[in-house]
C-alpha cells in the first residue's frame, strides 16, 4: 500500500492529462473531427493505399492514383513486423488530435522527472510545453508527423539524461524505446534537429566527466547510446530502407540535370537551392514574438474585429462603392496584419511570458548546471531559425551533412520550445528551495531585465514602419485609397503592438507578484506554485484559441472525404478504361484530382523528381507530347464561369504502345531537349550507357498492347506483335521493386523517355506482367522481427533486473 501512494501522484497527472486534452480538444467527445489542411491533401494522396488495403486486406506498396505512380513508403504504408509502431498506437489511444497533445504532456512530464522534478510541477511544466502556441498551430495545420516526431523529443531527451546521471540500464532502455518511437514518427527533419541538440548535451556532459577523469564512465554511457540507437533503428529498419531508397528518386536528391527549363546552365544542380531552403527565414526582430506574441502583426489572417480601423475603413470603402459592406466582416476576420518576412504565417511561434520569464529566472536561481546546456541549445536553434538572416546559414547548407535537405528551417524553432518550459521549471523548483535572500536577489534581477526589455521594444516602436511584404497587393485591390487603406492597417498593426506589450507585462507582473508574496511569506509553496502554474497555462491558451478552436472541427464525414465530385469529375468517371487526369490549374501541386482518378499531379514534400522535371521543362512548357506519353486522356479546365470542365484528349498514348525507334542521348540535358520535338509514339529515348540490341524495329497495323488486369501493385499486358518489337508503357520508371515476367520468365526493364518503362518484347502473342514486390521490405522486415526479439528480451532483463536491485544512490553533474 505504501508502495502504490508513490504511484498515486503520476497516476493523477496521467488522468489529469487526458481530461486537459480532451478538455481543449472537446468537440471530438461529440465525434468530430479536426479538419487540418495538410490531412486533407493526404487522404487525397492515399486513397488508392487505403481503398486497396480496405479490399483486398493486404497492402501494397505502390500506387499510381498521384504523381503518375509512386512507391507508398512516405504515403502511409505499414509494415511487417513493425512492432514499434504498434507500440506507438497503444500510447495514442485518444481521439485525434487530443492523442497528440496528451502525448506532448506525458513526454515532457517523464522527462521533467528525470530533473527529479515534484509531480505537481512537473505537471505544470508539461502543460507549459504541449501548450506552447506552435505546437497547437501545428495540430491545426495538419502536420501532424511534426508533431508526433516533437512529442517525442522530451522522452528521448530523458533518456539520455538518465543514462549521463549513471542511470545506465533505465536510461539505456527509456533511450531505445523513446528513440524508436521518435523515428517511427517519420519526420526526419524534427528527428536530425533533436540529434543537433543532442549534440550540444553530449558536448557538455563530455567535458564534464573528462574534467572528473571518469574517461571510462563517458565511454561506458557513448557505448550504451550506440546500442540503443542501434536497436531503435532495427526496430524502424523497414521505414528507414524504404525511406532511403526511394529518397534518391524523389525532388529531396541532387538533380541529373544542368541546365534550366529555358536551357541557360543552372547555377546549382543541389536538390534544393539556399534560396528555397531559407524562404522562410525568421527575422532577428520576429524572435520577440516568443515573448510578446502579436509583436509583428500575430499571422497572415488575424481576428481584428469591428472596432479596428481597417474594419472601418473597409466597410465604408464597400459602401461609398455602391457594394455590399458585409464583406467587410470576413476581411477583419481575415486580417493580414502580419508584417514580418516569412511567406505565410499561421501563428507567431509564442513560447509564454511566464515561461520565459521562470526560465530567466533561473539562471540566477538555480544551481544545477544542465540551465547551460539547456540555454545553449535554445540560443542556438533561435539564431539557425534567421535562415538566410544568420551569417552560418549558407556555410551550415553547404558543409553539414544533410542540413540542406530540410526546408523551412525555422521549425528548428522547436528546441526552444523544449529547452526553455525546462529552464522555467527548473527555476521555479530551485526558487523555493533557495534562501530567502537568494529568491528575491533572483526575482529582482529577473524582473529588472524583462522590464527594461519590454521599456526598450516599447520605445522602439516609434522607429519601426509596420509594412509588410504583401502590403502593395492590398492597396491596389483599394485602388486610389489605397493609401489610406495601408495607414488603417498599420494603425492596427501599432495597436496589436502595444496591447501585447502591456499583456505580456501584466502577465510577468502577476507571476512576479506571486513569487515575491512567497518570499514574503504571504503565500504557501503551493499554493504560489498553482497560482504561476495556472497564469502560465492561461497566457498560452488564450493564445493558443486565436488560431485553434471549435472551429476547426466538423462531422466527421467531411474530414473523411473532404473532396466532393464536380461535374468534370463526374464526367471522367463514366470511362471506365485506365488513363490519368491532369488538372492544369493548381493541379500538380493538389491531391483533389487524386481523390478520384489517377492523377499526374498531387501534394507531397517529396515528389519523384522526375515527374517534377517533367512538369518544370515540358508540361509547364506546353509540350503536349510528354501528356500524351503518361497517356493524360482528360484535361480538367476552368470554363468563363470559373467552373471545373473535362477536356478530353484523343491523341493519348494509351496505356502501352509499340515504337518504330530508339534513340539515344548522352545524357539527361539532352534528353529533356529531345523531348521538346521528338514524337513519343514512334521514339523512345534512352542514355548512350543502355545496353539496346536493336534500335529500329517493325511495327504494323494489327501490333497492340492492352492493359487486361489493373491492381496498383501488379500490372498485366497482353501483347499482339508479328515481328520484335519494343514497346514503351506509360508507367514511371522505378528501378526498384518491380519483377517483370513474359509469360513467367522474368526480364528487365529499361528506363525510357526520362521517366517510362520500356521492354523489349518477342514477336507474337503474351502475357507481359508488372510486380511490385519490393525486396527492401522483405529485408526490413526480417531485421524489424530481429531486432524486436532482442530491445524485448533486453527489456524484460532490464526491468527483473532494476526490481530485484536496491536503489543505489547516484552521483549527479548538475
Amino acid at each position: 500500500m505504501k508502495n502504490f501512494k508513490n504511484y498515486v501522484p503520476h497516476i493523477l497527472a496521467i488522468l489529469g492529462f487526458v481530461v486537459v486534452a480532451l478538455a481543449y480538444f472537446y468537440p471530438v467527445l461529440s465525434g468530430k473531427q479536426i479538419m487540418q489542411s495538410d490531412i486533407v491533401q493526404y487522404t487525397g494522396m492515399a486513397k488508392e493505399l487505403n481503398d486497396f488495403r480496405q479490399t483486398n486486406n493486404e497492402e501494397t506498396y505502390w500506387v499510381n492514383n498521384a504523381f503518375g505512380g509512386m512507391p507508398t513508403y512516405q504515403l502511409g504504408a505499414k509494415y511487417p513486423h513493425n512492432y514499434i509502431k504498434e507500440l506507438d498506437y497503444v500510447i495514442r489511444f485518444l481521439p485525434r488530435p487530443a492523442d497528440y497533445v496528451f502525448l506532448y504532456f506525458i513526454g515532457f512530464y517523464i522527462l521533467l522527472l528525470t530533473y527529479k522534478v515534484k509531480p505537481l510541477k512537473a505537471f505544470i511544466g508539461a502543460l507549459l510545453f504541449g501548450f506552447s502556441t506552435y505546437l497547437i498551430v501545428i495540430l491545426g495545420a495538419g502536420h501532424n508527423a511534426k508533431a508526433h516526431a516533437i512529442a517525442y523529443m522530451p522522452l528521448v531527451l530523458a533518456g539520455v539524461h538518465l543514462v549521463f546521471r549513471k542511470k545506465y540500464l533505465l536510461g539505456g532502455i527509456l533511450t531505445m524505446i523513446a528513440a524508436a518511437l521518435e523515428i517511427s514518427a517519420n519526420h526526419f527533419q524534427m528527428t536530425y534537429y533533436l540529434l543537433l541538440f543532442l549534440v550540444i548535451v553530449s558536448i557538455y556532459y563530455s567535458v564534464y566527466y573528462i574534467k572528473q577523469k571518469e574517461v571510462s564512465s563517458l565511454l561506458k554511457m557513448f557505448g550504451i547510446f550506440a546500442v540503443a540507437g542501434i536497436l531503435a533503428i532495427g526496430l524502424n529498419a523497414t521505414n528507414l530502407m524504404a525511406t532511403s531508397e526511394y529518397a534518391k528518386f524523389s525532388t529531396r536528391s541532387d538533380s541529373e540535370l544542368t541546365i534550366a527549363p529555358d536551357g541557360s546552365p543552372k547555377a546549382s544542380t543541389n536538390a534544393m537551392t539556399h534560396e528555397y531552403i531559407t524562404e522562410y527565414s525568421y527575422g532577428n526582430f520576429e524572435t520577440f514574438n516568443l515573448l510578446v506574441p502579436r509583436i509583428m502583426g500575430g499571422g497572415n489572417g488575424e481576428k481584428i474585429g469591428t472596432q479596428s480601423e481597417t474594419y472601418q475603413f473597409v466597410f465604408n470603402f464597400l459602401q461609398s462603392q455602391g457594394y455590399d459592406p458585409a464583406p467587410a466582416q470576413q476581411f477583419a476576420d481575415q486580417a493580414p496584419t502580419y508584417w514580418g518576412e516569412q511567406p505565410i504565417v499561421a501563428a507567431p511561434a509564442y513560447i509564454g511570458a511566464v515561461v520565459l520569464f521562470l526560465a530567466l529566472l533561473c539562471f540566477f536561481v538555480d544551481d544545477r548546471k544542465a540551465k547551460y546546456y539547456l540555454g545553449t541549445g535554445a540560443a542556438v536553434s533561435i539564431a539557425l531559425s534567421w535562415g538566410h538572416n544568420f551569417f552560418l546559414t549558407d556555410f551550415l547548407i553547404d558543409t553539414l551533412p544533410l542540413y540542406n535537405k530540410f526546408r523551412a528551417i525555422t521549425s528548428i524553432q522547436v528546441i526552444a520550445e523544449l529547452c526553455f518550459p525546462v529552464l522555467a521549471i527548473l527555476g521555479l523548483q530551485a526558487f523555493f528551495k533557495a534562501s530567502k535572500e537568494k529568491q528575491f536577489k533572483a526575482l529582482k534581477m529577473s524582473g529588472i531585465v524583462f522590464a527594461a526589455l519590454l521599456v526598450v521594444l516599447f520605445v522602439l516602436k516609434g522607429t519601426l514602419g509596420f509594412e509588410g511584404t504583401n502590403d502593395s497587393y492590398y492597396a491596389q485591390v483599394f485602388q486610389q485609397a489605397g493609401s489610406d487603406f495601408l495607414a488603417a492597417l498599420i494603425n492596427d498593426r501599432k495597436a496589436m503592438y502595444s496591447k501585447d506589450l502591456l499583456r505580456t507585462f501584466i502577465f510577468i507582473a502577476l507571476a512576479f507578484g506571486a513569487l515575491l508574496a512567497f518570499n514574503k511569506e504571504k503565500l504557501t509553496a503551493k499554493v504560489t506554485v498553482i497560482i504561476v502554474g495556472f497564469l502560465g497555462v492561461i497566457d498560452l491558451i488564450s493564445i493558443d484559441t486565436n488560431y485553434v478552436n471549435k472551429d476547426n472541427f466538423v462531422a466527421k464525414y467531411m474530414v473523411e472525404k473532404p473532396f466532393q465530385q464536380t461535374p468534370a469529375d463526374q464526367h471522367i468517371l463514366k470511362d471506365t478504361t485506365h488513363f490519368r487526369v491532369f488538372e492544369q490549374q493548381g493541379g500538380f501541386s493538389s491531391a483533389r484530382s487524386s481523390y478520384f482518378h489517377h492523377s499526374l499531379g498531387g501534394y507531397h514534400a517529396a515528389k519523384p523528381k522526375k515527374i517534377q522535371d517533367l512538369f518544370d521543362y515540358q508540361i509547364a512548357q506546353q509540350n503536349i507530347q510528354v501528356l500524351n506519353m503518361l497517356n493524360v486522356k482528360y484535361v480538367i479546365n476552368k470554363n468563363e464561369e470559373g467552373a471545373d470542365i473535362a477536356l478530353e484528349n484523343p491523341d493519348a498514348n494509351g496505356n502501352a504502345w509499340f515504337v518504330k525507334n530508339i534513340q539515344k542521348v548522352a545524357n539527361a540535358d539532352e534528353m529533356m531537349t529531345a523531348m521538346k520535338s521528338f514524337q513519343s509514339k514512334e521514339t523512345a529515348l534512352v542514355y548512350d550507357a543502355v545496353q539496346v540490341s536493336k534500335t529500329n524495329f517493325e511495327v504494323d497495323s494489327l501490333a497492340q498492347i492492352q492493359l487486361v488486369r489493373y491492381q496498383p501493385n501488379k500490372l498485366v499486358y497482353k501483347s499482339q506483335n508479328k515481328a520484335d518489337g519494343f514497346a514503351v508503357f506509360s508507367e514511371v520508371y522505378y528501378p526498384k521493386g518491380w519483377n517483370i515476367s513474359i509469360d513467367g520468365k522474368p526480364t528487365e526493364m529499361l528506363e525510357v523517355n526520362y521517366t517510362l518503362r520500356g521492354l523489349y518484347v518477342p514477336a507474337g502473342n503474351h502475357e507481359i506482367t508488372f510486380a511490385f514486390e519490393p525486396e527492401v521490405v522483405q529485408k526490413g522486415g526480417i531485421v524489424s522481427l530481429i531486432t524486436s526479439i532482442i530491445a524485448l528480451l533486453i527489456v524484460i532483463a532490464g526491468v527483473f533486473y532494476i526490481w530485484k536491485s536496491a536503489p543505489k544512490k547516484e552521483e549527479n553533474p548538475n
